[in-house]
């Protein structure tokens, strides 16, 4: 009993030295109540988004209207919410970005459609992992000392040049496998980590007077939908193996 007393005691103590303790968890007293009001509006807008990509995923999966010509249209829808002024138009905006979410839904409805085919199991799982992944990593970022994680911004920007660049070359050349598992994976710990950094600065200009909730939730919802595609895509991968090593079996 007393090893273990030591223990515990260690860990808190540790734990106290390092600013961190169980009801810090609860402490969200560094953002002020105008910011809180703010965040939740930030995220009810981005949970309408959800909705709205669901009901275009639903749209592709009834029409098959997902492609080359929604993918551009979400760009269009994008590109048109960010040239608007904000404070002026927010209906306007509003409606442009659920626009640009339900394109974005149709735009990976094939993808959908192919793990419904497979096991609609793994689009379920696929979900929860990204909303439970999104979650944490979010109240990190709320619970976190200002600015922590900010500095993350330059790195994951670097990252996310060395993804395009390492795409544009496969495209160009000829991808291998082993080059696609890895924009992949490090695809998604680029875009995992810009929901820690995105979540900071979010709360950084909401402190500085920026309240834009359109133009914010418009950030988390690409963020969402970036780790949710390679957490689905990866999930697709590993029921594939797993199938033909039951196919391998059975032969």
């Amino acid at each position: 009993m007393e090893a273990f007393s030591s223990f515990f005691g260690e860990t808190q103590s540790s734990a106290s030295r390092n600013g961190w303790s169980y009801d810090s968890l609860k402490n969200f007293r560094q953002i002020s109540p105008l910011v809180q009001t703010h965040l939740k509006q930030v995220y009810l807008t981005l949970c309408c988004a959800l909705i709205a990509s669901a009901v275009g995923a639903y749209l592709h999966i009834l029409w098959n209207i997902g492609g080359l010509l929604t993918t551009l249209g979400c760009m269009g829808s994008i590109v048109w919410l960010l040239s608007t002024p904000p404070y002026e138009e927010q209906q306007k905006r509003v409606t442009l970005l659920m626009a640009t979410a339900l394109l974005q839904g149709a735009s990976i409805g094939p993808l959908i459609d192919l793990a419904i085919e497979i096991d609609p199991s793994i689009l379920v799982s696929a979900f929860v992992g990204c909303a439970v992944a999104f979650g944490c990593f979010s109240i990190a970022a709320m619970l976190a000392k200002r600015r922590e994680y900010l500095y993350l911004g330059g790195l994951l920007s670097s990252g996310l040049s060395i993804l395009f660049w390492l795409h544009f070359a496969s495209s160009l050349f000829g991808g291998s496998a082993t080059l696609f598992k890895f924009e992949l994976y490090f695809g998604l710990l680029v875009f995992v980590g810009y929901i820690v950094v995105d979540t900071q600065d979010i709360i950084e200009k909401a402190h500085f007077g920026d309240l834009d909730y359109v133009k914010h939730a418009l950030t988390l919802f690409t963020d969402f939908a970036a780790v949710f595609v390679r957490i689905l895509i990866i999930m697709l991968k590993n029921s594939e193996k797993q199938q033909e090593k039951k196919k391998k079996r059975r032969n």
